[in-house]
This record gives C-alpha cells, sequence and structure tokens, in this order.
C-alpha cells in the first residue's frame, strides 16, 4: 500500500508506533539504567530529584533487599517513554501478600514515576497494565505522591481498585528576590528579618557552592554540623547511620553533577559553620537537609542565612518555587508558606477495602501518637538534657 501510494504522488502513511513493556528484577537495573532513565527524566515535568537516576540507584544500593527490585519500562519505537521503580513487600506478610511499595522510604518527600510530556497518557496506560499485581490480593502502595505527579496519570489509567488517602503536608514559597519574600510577612516580623538579614550581610559570611568532586567532603561536613545542632534535641536515629551517609554522598555528588541539586558551604573567618543541600528540579528546589554550628545560632538567624542563599540559587536558575518539603517546623512558619498535602495511592486487581481501613486506623493513631508527643516532648527532652548536664 505504500508502495501505491508513493507510485500516484500521494504521502504514505505513517506506521502506527510500536508499544512494548518490560519488566526487569535485577538489582543492578537502575544503574544500567540509568543513561535512558535521566534523558526521560528531562522530557517529564514533574519529574525531581528523587526521580533521577542518581538518587534512586544510590538509595537501592544502600537501602534496597537483594531481589526485591522491580522495575516497569515502557517504550514506544525503542524510546523509553514510561518508567517506574518498585520493591516488593518485606516482611512475613509482605511475603505473603504479595504486592509492591516506592522506593525511598522515609527518606523521599515525592514519589513518582517517569512518563514523557509527549504521549504521557498512553505511557501512563502501558504502564498501569504492566504492573505485575496479578493477584486478587495483590496491590501497590505509594506514599507521598504530589497531587499533580506523572503516576495520577497512572492511577486514572487502572482498571482495578483503587483508593487515594492524604500524607504529609508539604509547604511552598514562591521564588522571588527576599526583598518580594518578605512582603508576605506582618510589617513587624518583615521589619525584624531585614535587620536580621542586614546583620548576615554584615558579619562576612562567604557561601560557596560544592562542586562534585568536593560534595563527599562537603556532606560530610553537613552530617557533623547536622549532629551537634541536635544534639540536645534529639537527631533522627537513622541520620546518624552509615548507610544514611553513603547513600547522601553517593546521590548528592551525581545531582550535583547533573544539576539536579546545590550544597551551599557557608564559612566564617574561615571556619566551615553551615553546611545546606537544595535539590533543584524544574517545578521546584527543596531545601532537603542542613547543618549549623550551634554557636552560629547565638550570632545570626540561621533561617534567613540558607533561605537567602537558597533564593538566590532557585531564583538565578529560573525555577517559579522554594518547597519546604514535609515537616512543620517553627522556622519554616515564619514565611507564611503555602500549604499542599501529599497523597497515598492504593492500586490491586481485588477488593482493597480491608486494607484502607486498616491504613486509616493506622493513619489515626499515628495522628494520635503525634498529638502526645507534641503535648509531653517538650518536658521530656528538657528532662533528658538535664540529666545530661549532671
Amino acid at each position: 500500500m505504500t508502495t501505491e501510494l508513493a507510485a500516484a504522488g500521494l504521502p504514505a502513511r505513517a506506521a502506527a508506533p510500536r508499544w512494548t513493556t518490560e519488566v526487569r528484577r535485577d538489582d543492578r537495573a537502575l544503574t544500567t539504567l540509568a543513561a535512558e532513565w535521566d534523558a526521560l527524566a528531562a522530557r517529564c515535568r514533574t519529574a525531581t530529584s528523587f526521580q533521577a537516576a542518581a538518587w534512586q540507584a544510590s538509595w537501592w544500593r544502600c537501602y534496597g533487599r537483594p531481589g526485591a527490585l522491580v522495575v516497569v519500562l515502557v517504550r514506544r519505537d525503542g524510546l523509553l517513554v514510561g518508567a517506574g521503580a518498585f520493591q516488593r513487600r518485606g516482611g512475613p506478610l509482605g511475603r505473603l501478600l504479595g504486592g509492591l511499595t516506592g522506593l525511598g522510604g522515609g527518606l523521599i518527600d515525592f514519589t513518582d514515576v517517569l512518563l514523557d510530556d509527549s504521549c504521557a497518557e498512553r505511557a501512563a496506560a502501558e504502564l498501569a497494565a504492566a504492573l505485575p499485581l496479578s493477584r486478587p490480593w495483590h496491590s501497590l502502595e505509594l506514599r507521598e505522591v504530589h497531587p499533580e505527579a506523572a503516576v495520577q496519570l497512572v492511577f486514572e489509567q487502572w482498571r482495578g481498585a483503587r483508593h487515594r488517602l492524604p500524607d504529609s503536608l508539604c509547604q511552598y514559597l514562591p521564588a522571588v528576590p527576599m526583598e518580594e519574600l518578605l512582603k508576605r510577612l506582618p510589617g513587624r516580623t518583615a521589619q525584624r528579618s531585614r535587620v536580621k538579614l542586614r546583620r548576615i550581610a554584615e558579619s562576612g559570611v562567604e557561601v560557596r557552592p560544592s562542586t562534585p568532586e568536593e560534595v563527599p567532603e562537603a556532606i560530610a561536613g553537613l552530617l557533623r554540623l547536622h549532629f551537634l545542632q541536635w544534639q540536645e534535641r534529639g537527631v533522627t536515629a537513622e541520620h546518624r547511620s552509615e548507610r544514611f551517609a553513603r547513600h547522601l554522598t553517593e546521590s548528592t555528588a551525581g545531582l550535583v553533577a547533573a544539576r539536579r541539586a546545590a550544597v551551599h558551604e557557608f564559612r566564617l573567618d574561615g571556619e566551615l559553620v553551615a553546611v545546606n543541600l537544595l535539590l533543584l528540579s524544574p517545578a521546584f528546589g527543596g531545601l532537603y537537609l542542613y547543618g549549623a554550628h550551634p554557636a552560629l545560632r547565638e550570632r545570626l538567624d540561621i533561617a534567613g542565612l540558607l533561605f537567602g542563599a537558597a533564593l538566590d540559587e532557585v531564583v538565578d536558575a529560573g525555577i517559579p518555587v522554594l518547597s519546604l518539603l514535609r515537616g512543620q517546623e517553627p522556622y519554616k512558619q515564619r514565611w507564611r508558606p503555602d500549604a499542599l498535602a501529599n497523597q497515598r495511592l492504593l492500586l490491586g486487581p481485588g477488593r482493597l477495602a480491608p486494607a484502607v481501613t486498616a491504613l486509616r486506623l493506622a493513619a489515626r493513631a499515628r495522628a494520635a501518637a503525634v498529638g502526645l508527643l507534641r503535648s509531653r516532648l517538650p518536658r521530656l527532652k528538657e528532662a533528658l538534657a538535664a540529666r545530661r548536664r549532671s
């Protein structure tokens, strides 16, 4: 038919694209796919630094369970246009019931898959059909999903049972110069902030971004300062682990090399006094982790110091939003951020009502526990600190 059309002087009809899917289960899949993975991430407007190959492959090397990785790939005419990395559930109950969860655990602020913007809906349908959820009791649970994430299209294309539940609250600020950001604050608060910022400008603190080669030393400094600043108030246990240090160093070096992250070092009189890790994506820059010497807090406004450098970075990069990621720490509230809740997605081929009920009950129990800790933890911390000093 194509030859006949050409002989008649008519344009030949383009062949329909060939769609293929593949499920990989080898532990090195994320490493071997890195170049294709990041090329797809560059064509996916919702991709964050947590979906970059450097982050996902590093997390799997440091935290993954051998043999539990499941990578679903969608190709159009051989080009990777859809990809999702998951892991099989762990523990006796997980092995019995089967099913998948996302990568990242509690270290990730946004879970997502990658879909090529030029064919996102079809790629989502193909990815949904390829998910290895064959038995009625199987499920896919994804935590910390942004309301506009690419995986929301997969959720819509899923033909089985599906449920959305609320998850962590994230906060956002417009990425604008500091003076414009101060207009969000009440008059007196804004004025006090201007005084603190002038003090920072006059202090002589030098801000310098780390190169990929300098990242290991910078991350070591960040973690050292992070421990110091929280030692009296209780540092997150995982942040003290060797595997977290290894993951953060490996992933950040790759992200900085790809311009998907920036590490800022702050020096005063030649001494390293603070380090900040800022994640960068087309949609937002995210303040992920920082460390600051406790003595610096007595001299300068740490939040103003870190926010100033982060704002300069994202504004220069043309990124529209500065995300404060998860957490309701008091220093974030001072800037009057906008809030938006992440979502928890649950997909399965069979009925999910019992699982959803269990998740809701667990969420209520967790909220009650958080409320109890908030009311009693300050006094407990004071007692522990007094015991350390005695």
